[in-house]
């Protein structure tokens, strides 16, 4: 049998997330939230009312700038995976209790912002994955889905539906961008939602995405709902689906064994575990698969709304120069590891005070290579 690696797609993914700009996360952006009771972008434009646009339009402009897109194509990144909300286009959307008095809090001009990012890329460059990152009623309880602490997209057909329908106009709109790589139908899904709805789901999004965007020009990617691969084997598969990419996410920070585990633990399952899953996973699908989302993180607490303690970690003991030692060593183990892949995405390229989740500072101290070429 064939190095599954040697059947990878040549045009590899090495990509950064730009999280935290058309989705709002407290952990990454604290200053957005500071004197609010807010702990999403929901709660935060209804929270703020009148003041929201200008707030948020501000962090829009500052968050992520054209210069931004040419240091990422300047270090040898080739791609970008764009977290959006189901409100991009503004009103009217599926009303949700959590919107309090007004039906259509979330502030309007996201879609110009999307605009200009696809131009920005394609100056630099750069391939781009769009990503509905916030489905109406939230679909993981996660603040990144949009409502923290509210499960209930699976539950209400007006939901689906507005979600398949932002994914077609995006697919409409962005047709014909030299940047658009691929759009993705739905991030993280909770592990407990039906398997066959997801598929349900995942089938109607694709159909609604290839009415314009055909196969030979723009992949669609899932997620795979933090269940096992085998779940999805036989689905959306050639001749019927072409260009169809599996996406998981791959963090060592958010399970009581990896919290509990060592440094020498997390190079050993980061380099060769996630190797010998990812060629795995790729064999068994007969689809190329992502790691969406990793990074160099092992403190749950410093992006945690929800996870209760004792939140000790491998680097809790070392000293500032083992620390540094260890960050470079987990992210050339989680790299090598992921080269076995058709491509990755870091979580993230910018936040405010967590160094492990930002990629540029990642880059800046070391920890990560100054080429990705």
């Amino acid at each position: 049998m064939p190095d599954p690696v040697n059947a990878i797609p040549s045009a590899r993914l090495r990509g950064v997330n730009l999280g935290g700009w058309l989705v709002l996360e407290k952990w990454m952006t604290p200053s957005l939230f500071k004197g609010l009771s807010a702990t999403d972008e929901t709660t935060w434009c209804a929270e703020l009312g009148r003041e929201a646009p200008t707030r948020l339009r501000g962090h829009w402009k500052r968050f992520i700038t054209r210069e931004d897109f040419s240091w990422l194509a300047g270090v040898g990144i080739n791609a970008v995976r764009i977290p959006l909300g189901h409100w991009i286009f503004g009103p009217p959307y599926p009303y949700h209790p959590a919107y309090g008095a007004d039906p259509h809090p979330f502030v309007i001009g996201g879609i110009d912002v999307l605009d200009r990012a696809l131009g920005w890329a394609a100056e630099s460059g750069l391939q781009v994955v769009l990503d509905l990152h916030a489905a109406p009623g939230c679909q993981n309880a996660f603040d990144n889905g949009g409502i923290m602490g509210v499960c209930e997209w699976h539950t209400r057909e007006e939901y689906l539906a507005h979600s398949v329908e932002v994914l077609e106009r995006l697919a409409e709109r962005y047709r014909s961008a030299p940047a658009l790589h691929a759009i993705q139908l739905l991030n993280e899904p909770r592990w407990d939602l039906p398997t066959a709805l997801l598929k349900s789901y995942y089938l109607r999004a694709c159909e609604a995405v290839r009415k314009h965007c055909p196969p030979e020009q723009v992949a669609v990617v899932f997620h795979d709902g933090f269940r096992p691969h085998s779940e999805y084997l036989g689905f959306l598969q050639p001749p019927q689906h072409e260009n169809v990419i599996f996406d998981v996410h791959r963090y060592q920070c958010f399970e009581r064994a990896d919290l509990d585990m060592d440094i020498y633990g997390h190079l050993h399952k980061a380099g060769q575990l996630r190797r010998q899953e990812g060629e795995l996973i790729q064999r068994e699908l007969g689809l190329p698969a992502i790691v969406g989302e990793w990074s160099l993180g092992l403190n749950l607490e410093v992006v945690s709304l929800w996870a209760e303690g004792p939140f000790n970690h491998a680097l809790q003991q070392l000293d500032a120069f083992q620390v540094d030692a260890a960050y470079r060593a987990y992210g050339a183990a989680q790299l090598l590891a992921l080269e076995h892949y058709h491509g990755w995405f870091f979580w993230s390229y910018r936040t405010e005070t967590t160094p492990e989740w930002c990629f540029r500072e990642c880059v800046e101290r070391g920890w990560l290579p100054q080429r990705f070429r």
